[in-house]
């Protein structure tokens, strides 16, 4: 049984929270968790919430003028990359405006989970379709999202559904829908059997799969009767020796399907997978056997109880001893969106482009291709089984940090501690305001007491006594404290003359560049 927290619910435990379940953690965040019980914020956490608006074209395309929505229009092979950047623009925009909600944090681990790549979907409209079920349906039922992902179109060109016949059967989606989205693959333990299934499963799904398409004029899907195989297909004993008796029609074949994805949800194995791909997300990528026994398993049990719904079991986690143990915060590394739409959540006070403003969410261009650069491109993930950093052993969320992202991550703080991260061309706002983040502390005019504020907002593990004499050293280069307030007093008085701004700005830039570029920024 999973022991519930029962500890102080105080800043560093809700700033952990924050961190785990939104994309950064602003102060914002944080008094919205402790203005109730942490299990009151995990509710809020958990709440439905209403659909987001469907992106627009920010510029012209095609025949969609810019401010007018676009996915409801026919495809443009001409235009389709540049509709690309514009659901990318749009999701970049519902992360940095998040409300106090895991939802689009849930939205990122299905969009790993099933993944797909524009690159072999190539239509954006497509993409922008399964973004929305994955985000409708990120806090659901497992059974339903299963369900909807294997007719969605996006999924069925990307795994070759589309093409998979009785005359010629493809087994591209129903081996993954095994290895990667339910089961999970196990140890070959023989030719063709991985513990959990068998190749001869692989081809049995595959058939009971046949004669579903996609239709690109209205973006849905099809099913062609005389591509149905309507034979009974036989399962292994992994599955009970399961029979699926073949289906006449449509309704046959969905039945088919149901009871397919009923069995794979059947085994116990199935469970584990899925909380085990919940808890390296959310928690730790580290898992022990003592995990598996006291965590996975149990949570796994709760899933199926649950009828696998999943709120109940992420609550249970989040609400857990476990989440919260010492040892389990800061032990995960910032991937790339934590990194790049966290930090600038972090120092924004409001939207950045109010929706009025919308056509200049166009300018989160730069946003994609920051985070793009260390490895994690919103819609294109490297291969089916998603982001290295998810399913590559041991390394796991060690993988996010090498030798070339690792510069780039700095880069990125640099520049946004510099000169507040310019966006694309097309507008160029400073993102980090100094002013604003050292008024997010209680006294700016006391650097020690803003350098031990800002290291609890920014970093997950608490800062020596050393470090924190490192910092003052760096923000005042040998000269007395007091030269400090002397200054930022000054400024409060007179904020608009450059020559008293300048040294206080130049400070606060200085010492905000040094910590957000220290180790323990990249950890959450």
């Amino acid at each position: 049984m999973i022991t519930p927290y029962s500890g102080p619910w105080d800043r560093a435990r809700a700033a952990h929270l924050v961190r785990r379940t939104m994309f950064g953690c602003t102060i914002r965040d944080v008094d919205t968790a402790l203005a109730g019980t942490l299990e009151q914020a995990i509710d809020k956490l958990l709440a439905d919430l209403p659909a987001p608006e469907d992106p627009v074209a920010y510029t012209k395309s095609g025949g969609v003028a810019a401010g007018q929505p676009w996915v409801a229009s026919s495809y443009d092979s001409g235009t389709d990359g540049q509709r690309l950047s514009f659901v990318q623009s749009w999701w970049i925009d519902l992360m940095l405006q998040q409300q106090f909600s895991i939802r689009e944090k849930m939205t990122l681990f299905w969009s790993n989970h099933f993944s797909t790549s524009h690159l072999q979907v190539k239509d954006a409209r497509y993409t922008h379709k399964l973004c929305t079920t994955l985000r409708e349906l990120s806090l659901g039922n497992v059974k339903d999202l299963a369900m909807a992902v294997t007719l969605d179109p996006s999924m069925l060109r990307y795994l070759n559904g589309n093409t998979n016949t009785k005359a010629a059967p493809n087994e591209n989606f129903g081996r993954e829908l095994q290895e990667l989205f339910t089961i999970g693959k196990g140890p070959e333990i023989a030719p063709g059997d991985y513990t959990t299934y068998t190749e001869d499963d692989v081809k049995a799904a595959a058939h009971v799969l046949t004669g579903w398409s996609d239709v690109q004029a209205s973006i849905t899907t099809k099913f062609t009767s005389g591509a149905h195989d309507t034979s009974d297909k036989v399962f292994s004993s992994h599955y009970g020796n399961k029979v699926i008796r073949g289906g006449i029609g449509e309704s046959g074949a969905r039945r088919e399907l149901d009871e397919l994805i009923s069995m794979i949800l059947e085994q116990p194995a199935t469970a584990k997978h899925l909380v085990r791909k919940l808890y390296r997300y959310v928690v730790d990528y580290v898992v022990t056997e003592d995990v598996e026994r006291t965590i996975i398993a149990p949570l796994a049990t709760m899933l199926r109880d649950q009828q696998w719904e999943i709120k109940p079991v992420l609550k249970a986690l989040l609400m857990s001893d476990h989440f919260f143990a010492t040892e389990r915060i800061g032990c995960m590394i910032k991937h790339p969106a934590d990194l790049v739409i966290g930090t600038i959540r972090l120092f924004q006070p409001e939207d950045l482009f109010p929706p009025e403003q919308n056509l200049m969410h166009w300018a989160y261009r730069t946003v994609r291709r920051t985070m793009a650069t260390m490895q994690l491109d919103l819609f294109n993930a490297p291969n089916v089984a998603g982001w290295p950093a998810y399913y590559q052993e041991p390394q796991y969320h060690e993988l996010w940090i090498n030798a070339d992202t690792l510069q780039k991550r700095v880069k990125f703080t640099n520049d946004l501690a510099k000169d507040g991260y310019l966006l694309d061309e097309a507008y160029e706002p400073s993102m980090l305001d100094p002013f604003y983040a050292a008024r997010l502390t209680s006294d700016p005019s006391n650097v020690r007491a803003l350098i031990q504020e800002w290291a609890t907002l920014f970093f997950p593990i608490p800062l020596t006594a050393a470090q924190i004499d490192a910092l003052v050293e760096v923000a005042l280069g040998g000269v007395p404290e007091t030269v400090w307030t002397y200054e930022w007093n000054k400024y409060e008085a007179s904020p608009a003359d450059e020559t008293v701004k300048t040294p206080v700005e130049t400070k606060l830039r200085t010492l905000l560049k040094t910590m957000l570029a220290m180790a323990e920024y990249q950890i959450c």
